[in-house]
């Protein structure tokens, strides 16, 4: 790598959090933020599922940790920010990852359900923002990037939670954006587009639901998790120090249909 790519895209010397990183897209952007040279914290619910992930980050040659944690209770999400900070003396990248969706019809959406959604997309992203951002501000720099969804612009079928809490994740970028941008904290998010990921299963299992989608991605085909990697890369770098408050799709060309 040239000085200029590395001055502009390395992130040596730099701590991330990747929530909800130990599968699917989570775990491929926590690799692709070590292989730029960041040292990971790796987090998820189960604990027993983290150190395989630690252990590719440090294959990479990149120091890692793993932190369990629910991002669905503002204490754990708290603890979670407070040890991430905790564990090299600075949290530089947080990357708000973590999500889950329930898909019934509306009229059949249970309020445990929207809770649950609610709680750990929205509830838990806001909480991380505000601790993190606390610790980012004081420095006078700091890189978020929520992770939002196609959702984010469109309403979905038979996901009501999961269509509202991500539509408000690219609100609350931007709201924090206003906020933190002219004090060195850039705020943007990421729009996945269909990805093959565990939350998509139902959708790739259902043959007619998978024919509509793919025949509306200009790609033709569905995303894959290392898709993602350029764009957090990025956004996580100093090639986006102007970038503030964006909601940035990686979707084969969907939004353009």
């Amino acid at each position: 790598m040239s000085n200029y790519l590395q001055q502009k895209f390395g992130l040596a010397g730099k701590v991330a959090l990747v929530t909800g990183s130990s599968q699917g897209l989570g775990r491929s952007m926590a690799l692709a933020l070590a292989q730029a040279g960041a040292d990971v914290i790796i987090n998820g619910r189960d604990a027993s599922k983290l150190g395989a992930v630690v252990a590719e980050v440090e294959k990479l040659g990149r120091r890692a940790v793993g932190i369990a944690a629910d991002l669905g209770k503002r204490e754990d999400v708290q603890r979670l920010i407070d040890q991430a900070i905790a564990w090299q003396g600075h949290l530089d990248i947080l990357v708000n990852n973590a999500g889950l969706i329930k898909r019934t019809p509306a009229v059949d959406h249970s309020d445990a359900d929207w809770d649950l959604v609610l709680g750990v997309n929205l509830d838990g992203v806001f909480t991380a923002c505000r601790a993190a951002g606390k610790h980012m501000l004081a420095r006078g720099s700091g890189k978020i990037i929520n992770i939002a969804s196609l959702l984010t612009f469109f309403g979905g079928i038979t996901v009501p939670g999961y269509a509202a809490s991500k539509g408000a994740v690219g609100q609350l970028t931007k709201a924090l954006s206003n906020e933190w941008s002219s004090k060195g904290v850039n705020v943007n998010a990421i729009s996945p587009g269909y990805m093959r990921t565990d939350n998509t299963a139902a959708l790739q299992a259902d043959a007619v639901r998978s024919k509509e989608i793919l025949s509306r991605i200009p790609a033709n085909r569905w995303g894959e998790p290392g898709d993602m990697d350029g764009a957090i890369v990025f956004l996580a770098s100093a090639a986006s120090d102007y970038l503030s408050g964006i909601v940035m799709p990686v979707d084969g060309g969907w939004c353009g249909r």
